[in-house]
């Protein structure tokens, strides 16, 4: 048994990892919160609320601690703060292994939102460079395939939200000629990755990308075509145009609330961001995936290859079955 620390723990993607390692009933799972710890009650898992800012008080917070994983979410400053004291913390009280606040696309991916994850990576190369005080690995699953359920539920916890591929609606936005690749991951098979690597006695990979599988662009399309029973209507965009926020499209993906806030801060009062938002997610998404930011690796495939991760086809077919 271990001890695991989740950082930022209420958030939907660590729900679904905090269920599945409850799941082993093999491990003490703690939460740190800076919300009120009685809004947060899962059985058999501590919740502690704490100061980010107190690198002395979360030492000792993560005193025994053998893992933190981090969700830490610093949509105010870049430099994320919190998650730079939360590693020298765990250095402090002896942490054995760290995860940051990757869990999407692969590293440097050009995409200004997670731009903090970047200087974190840097900051654990730094801090590593002279000898290894930390181990860490990012986990990269690329894109949930479960978005491409949407509105219909096909997991637990993670909040779905609409993307450019709509199965619903029988449409899609392409950049290009939609030849472009992405990996696509289901959030329990993260979940089922995240929990074995825990118990894991090798040494964790720095780059931990998880894939459940890869598909091109036109290929989805052609794949929710022959699920849904119905041709797509497809917007093709120029990248010229992408790249100019010259979308023209009759319509914009939804997203989460949580997407729309990170993006809308700093609007000017009376503005109305969120088709804004929504259009900078879409132009910066389609544009990510041209450079390949949505490809991951199979690092953690390869060391954990009795873990059987669910493929594309396989999933949407089942999620889709019966769906109208």
């Amino acid at each position: 048994m271990v001890h695991i620390v989740v950082a930022g723990g209420t958030g939907d993607v660590a729900a679904e990892i905090v269920a599945q390692l409850m799941k082993q009933k093999k491990h003490q799972v703690t939460i740190f919160t800076r919300k009120d710890p009685s809004t947060v009650a899962i059985e058999g898992v501590a919740v502690v609320r704490v100061d980010y800012t107190n690198k002395d008080a979360l030492t000792k917070h993560l005193d025994g601690v053998d893992t933190v994983l981090s969700f830490i979410l610093e949509t105010s400053d870049p430099s994320s703060p919190a998650t730079r004291n939360l590693i020298d913390a765990s250095i402090a009280a002896g942490v054995k292994r760290f995860v940051p606040n990757e869990w999407a696309a692969r590293s440097n991916s050009g995409m200004p939102w997670y731009a903090s994850k970047d200087i974190i990576h840097s900051y654990l190369q730094q801090i590593n460079k002279e000898k290894k005080v930390l181990q860490y690995t990012l986990f990269q699953p690329g894109i949930f395939t479960n978005y491409f359920t949407f509105p219909h539920r096909s997991c637990e916890h993670l909040k779905l939200r609409e993307l450019q591929i709509d199965f619903q609606n029988g449409r899609a936005i392409v950049l290009g000629d939609g030849e472009d690749w992405m990996s696509l991951t289901t959030v329990q098979d993260l979940a089922k990755v995240v929990t074995a690597a825990v118990e894991y006695d090798g040494e964790w990979p720095e780059i931990g990308g998880v894939c459940g599988g890869q598909i091109a662009i036109l290929e989805l399309i052609r794949l929710g075509e022959e699920i849904r029973g119905k041709a797509f209507t497809v917007t093709r965009l120029s990248e010229v145009d992408v790249e100019k926020g010259d979308l023209k499209t009759g319509w914009i993906p939804s997203f989460t609330q949580q997407s729309i806030e990170v993006l809308a801060q700093g609007s000017a009062p009376g503005t109305h961001p969120r088709e804004a938002v929504a259009r900078v997610l879409l132009a910066g998404s389609l544009l990510a995936t041209k450079r390949g930011a949505w490809v991951v690796s199979d690092e953690w495939n390869r060391r954990l290859p009795e873990l059987k991760l669910t493929g594309i086809d396989e999933f949407l077919r089942e999620q889709w079955k019966g769906k109208t």
